[in-house]
């Protein structure tokens, strides 16, 4: 019968290869960059930066007359024009990485990079 210390040893080095295993597999899966354009607080469009062939654009309208013209090239994305007051959107410039999201505050509206 194996003793209490060697079944601790067993069962600690089986968690550590177990986690070690699940960050390799989550990190295999995530081979893609994917902005999310959140309005409100929802979830409104998932855009995969990485599979982004041709620039291209679209508006985003908060409800209250409030817009944001978003562009999309390959690996990066910003607001190229906004009615906001500030226009503080508008110069964050193009995101293409997870440090600082683009955030338009008068209209409620989020970008940011999910890796």
């Amino acid at each position: 019968m194996l003793k209490t210390r060697t079944w601790i040893i067993i069962l600690a080095s089986a968690a550590v290869l177990l986690a070690l295993l699940s960050v390799l597999l989550l990190t295999a899966r995530t081979d893609g960059t994917t902005a999310q354009i959140i309005l409100d607080g929802e979830v409104i469009r998932e855009i995969d930066l990485s599979r982004v062939k041709e620039p291209c654009s679209f508006v985003v309208e908060d409800g209250s007359g409030g817009t944001n013209r978003i562009v999309v090239e390959p690996g990066r994305i910003c607001v190229s024009e906004a009615n906001c007051p500030d226009g503080i959107c508008i110069s964050q410039g193009w995101l293409s990485d997870q440090d600082v999201p683009i955030v338009c505050l008068p209209h409620r509206l989020i970008i940011k990079i999910k890796k």
